[in-house]
Protein backbone atom coordinates (compact mmCIF):
# COMPACT_ATOMS: atom_id res chain seq x y z
CA UNK A 1 0.00 0.00 0.00
CA UNK A 2 3.16 2.53 0.85
CA UNK A 3 4.54 1.52 -2.67
CA UNK A 4 1.40 2.46 -4.58
CA UNK A 5 1.27 5.73 -2.28
CA UNK A 6 4.69 6.99 -3.18
CA UNK A 7 4.41 6.17 -7.05
CA UNK A 8 1.26 8.27 -6.96
CA UNK A 9 3.13 10.78 -4.85
CA UNK A 10 6.36 10.88 -7.22
CA UNK A 11 3.97 11.29 -10.10
CA UNK A 12 2.23 14.22 -9.25
CA UNK A 13 6.06 15.68 -8.38
CA UNK A 14 7.17 15.15 -11.86
CA UNK A 15 5.87 17.25 -14.32
CA UNK A 16 6.30 16.46 -18.48
CA UNK A 17 5.13 18.34 -21.47
CA UNK A 18 4.08 17.97 -24.50
CA UNK A 19 4.45 19.87 -27.45
CA UNK A 20 3.18 19.57 -31.57
CA UNK A 21 6.63 19.13 -34.29
CA UNK A 22 4.87 18.84 -37.40
CA UNK A 23 1.64 17.72 -38.81
CA UNK A 24 1.45 16.00 -42.33
CA UNK A 25 -2.23 15.43 -44.09
CA UNK A 26 -2.51 13.60 -47.22
CA UNK A 27 -5.24 13.37 -49.40
CA UNK A 28 -5.19 9.94 -51.23
CA UNK A 29 -8.08 10.51 -53.49
CA UNK A 30 -8.70 13.82 -54.57
CA UNK A 31 -11.97 13.35 -56.34
CA UNK A 32 -13.29 12.02 -52.81
CA UNK A 33 -11.78 14.37 -50.35
CA UNK A 34 -8.92 17.11 -50.28
CA UNK A 35 -7.24 19.46 -47.53
CA UNK A 36 -8.35 22.86 -47.67
CA UNK A 37 -5.66 23.27 -44.63
CA UNK A 38 -3.46 21.59 -42.57
CA UNK A 39 -1.24 23.22 -40.33
CA UNK A 40 -0.02 24.43 -36.72
CA UNK A 41 0.23 27.94 -35.50
CA UNK A 42 2.64 29.23 -33.16
CA UNK A 43 1.62 32.46 -31.60
CA UNK A 44 3.93 32.55 -29.12
CA UNK A 45 6.07 31.03 -27.10
CA UNK A 46 3.36 29.13 -25.01
CA UNK A 47 0.13 28.97 -27.49
CA UNK A 48 0.53 26.53 -30.36
CA UNK A 49 -2.24 25.26 -31.74
CA UNK A 50 -3.56 22.93 -34.53
CA UNK A 51 -5.82 22.97 -37.32
CA UNK A 52 -7.31 21.43 -40.52
CA UNK A 53 -10.38 21.19 -42.83
CA UNK A 54 -11.02 18.48 -45.40
CA UNK A 55 -13.14 19.13 -47.90
CA UNK A 56 -15.71 16.25 -48.87
CA UNK A 57 -16.22 16.22 -52.55
CA UNK A 58 -19.29 12.95 -52.74
CA UNK A 59 -21.39 13.40 -49.26
CA UNK A 60 -23.44 12.11 -47.57
CA UNK A 61 -20.69 9.86 -46.37
CA UNK A 62 -22.43 6.81 -44.43
CA UNK A 63 -19.49 4.17 -43.65
CA UNK A 64 -16.48 5.75 -42.05
CA UNK A 65 -13.99 4.04 -40.73
CA UNK A 66 -10.68 4.90 -38.60
CA UNK A 67 -7.60 3.22 -38.19
CA UNK A 68 -5.19 4.95 -35.15
CA UNK A 69 -1.23 3.82 -34.99
CA UNK A 70 0.12 5.13 -32.03
CA UNK A 71 4.50 5.08 -32.81
CA UNK A 72 7.08 6.32 -30.90
CA UNK A 73 10.59 6.99 -32.06
CA UNK A 74 13.34 4.12 -31.50
CA UNK A 75 15.74 4.24 -33.80
CA UNK A 76 12.86 5.52 -36.08
CA UNK A 77 9.13 5.34 -35.60
CA UNK A 78 8.08 2.18 -34.36
CA UNK A 79 4.42 0.75 -33.65
CA UNK A 80 3.87 1.45 -29.37
CA UNK A 81 0.89 0.45 -27.08
CA UNK A 82 -1.80 1.29 -30.12
CA UNK A 83 -3.23 -0.25 -33.47
CA UNK A 84 -7.01 -0.20 -33.65
CA UNK A 85 -9.72 0.16 -36.54
CA UNK A 86 -12.60 1.46 -35.60
CA UNK A 87 -16.31 1.61 -37.97
CA UNK A 88 -16.35 5.67 -36.96
CA UNK A 89 -20.31 5.36 -37.57
CA UNK A 90 -21.03 2.97 -34.91
CA UNK A 91 -18.46 4.06 -32.47
CA UNK A 92 -20.15 7.77 -32.43
CA UNK A 93 -23.69 5.75 -31.66
CA UNK A 94 -21.83 4.47 -28.34
CA UNK A 95 -18.29 6.60 -27.54
CA UNK A 96 -17.70 4.49 -24.57
CA UNK A 97 -17.74 0.89 -25.80
CA UNK A 98 -13.98 1.59 -26.84
CA UNK A 99 -11.98 3.48 -23.91
CA UNK A 100 -9.04 4.15 -25.97
CA UNK A 101 -10.34 5.53 -29.36
CA UNK A 102 -12.54 7.41 -27.39
CA UNK A 103 -9.21 8.65 -25.30
CA UNK A 104 -7.99 9.84 -28.81
CA UNK A 105 -11.66 11.18 -30.03
CA UNK A 106 -11.52 13.36 -26.72
CA UNK A 107 -7.82 15.32 -27.92
CA UNK A 108 -9.74 16.93 -30.69
CA UNK A 109 -13.80 16.64 -29.99
CA UNK A 110 -14.07 20.09 -28.19
CA UNK A 111 -12.57 21.29 -31.31
CA UNK A 112 -14.24 19.42 -34.31
CA UNK A 113 -17.39 19.06 -35.58
CA UNK A 114 -17.30 15.41 -35.54
CA UNK A 115 -19.68 15.00 -32.90
CA UNK A 116 -22.26 13.26 -34.44
CA UNK A 117 -22.94 10.14 -36.30
CA UNK A 118 -23.01 9.47 -39.59
CA UNK A 119 -24.08 10.18 -42.33
CA UNK A 120 -21.11 13.15 -42.71
CA UNK A 121 -22.93 15.70 -44.99
CA UNK A 122 -20.17 19.07 -44.74
CA UNK A 123 -16.93 19.66 -44.86
CA UNK A 124 -14.63 18.06 -41.24
CA UNK A 125 -12.65 20.87 -39.32
CA UNK A 126 -10.77 20.68 -36.35
CA UNK A 127 -10.25 23.94 -35.43
CA UNK A 128 -7.23 25.35 -32.81
CA UNK A 129 -6.53 22.33 -31.03
CA UNK A 130 -4.24 23.89 -28.36
CA UNK A 131 -1.01 22.65 -26.66
CA UNK A 132 -1.95 23.08 -23.78
CA UNK A 133 -5.12 20.81 -23.74
CA UNK A 134 -3.46 18.32 -25.66
CA UNK A 135 -0.60 18.32 -22.89
CA UNK A 136 -3.15 17.99 -19.92
CA UNK A 137 -4.25 14.24 -22.34
CA UNK A 138 -1.28 12.75 -22.16
CA UNK A 139 0.77 13.74 -19.26
CA UNK A 140 -2.90 13.59 -16.56
CA UNK A 141 -4.90 12.49 -18.17
CA UNK A 142 -3.08 9.27 -19.11
CA UNK A 143 0.55 9.55 -18.83
CA UNK A 144 2.80 8.80 -21.50
CA UNK A 145 6.76 8.48 -20.98
CA UNK A 146 8.98 11.08 -22.43
CA UNK A 147 10.02 10.79 -26.20
CA UNK A 148 8.86 11.57 -29.62
CA UNK A 149 5.40 10.64 -30.71
CA UNK A 150 3.87 10.03 -33.87
CA UNK A 151 -0.03 9.57 -34.21
CA UNK A 152 -0.91 8.08 -38.11
CA UNK A 153 -4.44 8.00 -38.42
CA UNK A 154 -6.15 6.37 -41.54
CA UNK A 155 -9.55 7.64 -42.38
CA UNK A 156 -11.48 4.74 -44.80
CA UNK A 157 -15.00 5.44 -46.47
CA UNK A 158 -16.70 3.08 -48.02
CA UNK A 159 -13.79 0.72 -47.44
CA UNK A 160 -11.33 2.71 -49.50
CA UNK A 161 -8.66 4.49 -47.40
CA UNK A 162 -9.10 7.98 -48.79
CA UNK A 163 -7.00 10.01 -46.39
CA UNK A 164 -4.11 9.75 -43.61
CA UNK A 165 -2.97 12.29 -41.14
CA UNK A 166 0.21 12.24 -39.26
CA UNK A 167 0.62 14.44 -35.81
CA UNK A 168 4.12 14.07 -34.55
CA UNK A 169 4.88 15.43 -30.88
CA UNK A 170 7.40 15.29 -27.94
CA UNK A 171 6.88 14.73 -24.59
CA UNK A 172 9.81 15.74 -21.81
Amino acid sequence: MIYIFIVFYMAEKISSNFEFTNVVCTSLDKKFDDFEYCFLKSVNRTYKYLSLKVNLFKIPITKVKVKGILYKRFSGYRPFMFNVTVDACRFLKDTNSNPIVNYFLNFFRPFSNINHTCPFDHDLIVEKVPIDFVNHQVTKVLPFPEGDYLLETHWIAYDIDRAVVKVYGTIS
